[in-house]
């Protein structure tokens, strides 16, 4: 079976770090670009990070650059974001997809089911 699944959201204060986990199972990463995006209530769906099918490139949103970091290891299958100084406006529901291209643009072939991450005093 074809899957995402993300873990390691949570409740932090703000300034505090999360890492976020997504595990890909069926399919290996090494095909697939995979994004994080994010979904705050009332809010549009927006991309967060990037990371290219070969692993050499990452971006990032606005929001996240200097704070946020993607990363991936292909032998666990998994990719990662790490987000540090986190902010009441990053709360929301973290989300991976996975993209047959070489980037994020476009469609994606999977999507996760999401982590919720909240972010208050």
């Amino acid at each position: 079976q074809l899957r995402l699944v993300e873990s390691g959201g949570g409740e932090v204060q703000p300034g505090g770090s999360l890492r976020l986990s997504c595990a890909a199972s069926g399919f290996s990463l090494n095909y697939y670009a995979i994004a994080w995006l994010r979904q705050a209530p009332g809010k549009e769906r927006e991309g967060v990070s990037c990371i290219s099918k070969n692993g050499n490139m990452t971006n990032y949103a606005d929001s996240a650059k200097g704070r946020f970091t993607i990363s991936r290891d292909i032998a666990n299958n998994t990719v990662y974001l790490q987000m540090n100084s986190l902010k009441p406006e990053d709360t929301a529901i973290y989300l991976c997809a996975a993209h047959r291209g070489f980037s994020c643009s476009g469609v994606f072939a999977y999507w996760g089911q999401g982590t919720q991450v909240t972010v208050s005093t």
